[in-house]
């Protein structure tokens, strides 16, 4: 059964005395969340998401709270253990903390989230809250993509040759980047029609591109690399990450202010 299904921001539960959206209390029940700070970033995280309009806009948020593969691994938007909720299955490798989740640079976690089936074409964004400061040669920190399909989803940090996005397209001829000397920071990586990508950094933006798209990957999302079998694989510790439809520069601004709070309340904000 589905422990979150047409709620409204008005929706709310008990929670030590407060109110608690009942999106959040489902997630918080799920994971087992029991620290009352944690609940509380959570619960406010819902709460702003909600109050942009971009709550709808998500198809898994993870916040990455609670310092276990366990908690990890939970998608905000739908907390429950199912592939088809999109929870994260880790492959070995990740060290877990309560500043967030760190790949070993030979891993990855699988999100089940399949952009040919889960994304509408020219409307996507990804992001990667990145709590480490490296500059790779190559790196993919969150994508959707495989060594045969021409259609890639991807978003790569601090590397060697900047920051940059591939999105929905077939080709890095030309893509969103910019120059990047610290790899620390919230990025998103957006498509809002078939003629404009953008990213952002920090609620910033860095970059656009008018590269058309092609089409959309038949490959699961994986966190920490681009197909799960690929040489680059990241090592950036992850404290937040989403996937959903694609985001103005207003909303990538809200969406980037509600997380660098939710990390502040945490105590690991950067």
């Amino acid at each position: 059964m589905r422990l979150s299904l047409g709620i409204t921001p008005r929706s709310y539960v008990p929670l030590g005395g407060a109110s608690t959206d009942a999106d959040a209390q489902a997630f918080i029940t799920a994971a087992g969340i029991t620290d009352a700070t944690q609940k509380s970033a959570v619960n406010q995280l819902v709460l702003d998401l909600k109050s942009a309009n971009i709550w709808t806009k998500m198809k898994a948020i993870y916040p990455i709270v609670g310092g276990t593969a366990s908690t990890h691994k939970w998608n905000l938007k739908d907390p429950r253990d199912l592939d088809v909720a999109f929870t994260l299955t880790f492959a070995t490798g990740w060290t877990h903390a309560s500043t967030g989740m760190t790949p070993n640079g030979a891993t990855y976690a699988n999100t089940f989230l399949v952009p040919s089936s889960a994304i509408t074409l020219n409307s996507v964004h990804i992001s990667y809250y990145s709590r480490t400061n490296i500059t790779p040669a190559a790196s993919t920190d969150i994508g959707s993509w495989t060594n045969t399909s021409t259609n890639y989803t991807l978003l790569a940090l601090g590397t060697t040759l900047g920051s940059y996005a591939g999105l929905q397209q077939t080709s890095f001829s030309d893509y969103p980047v910019f120059t990047d000397a610290d790899s620390r920071g919230y990025y998103i990586a957006t498509r809002t029609s078939s003629s404009l990508s953008s990213i952002y950094k920090n609620g910033l933006l860095k970059d656009t591109s008018a590269q058309a798209s092609t089409g959309n990957g038949s490959n699961s999302f994986y966190i920490g690399s681009g197909n799960g079998n690929t040489p680059n694989y990241s090592t950036k510790q992850c404290a937040f990450s989403s996937i959903g439809d694609g985001l103005t520069d207003t909303e990538a601004a809200n969406l980037t202010t509600a997380v660098q709070n939710y990390q502040t309340t945490l105590g690991r904000q950067v």
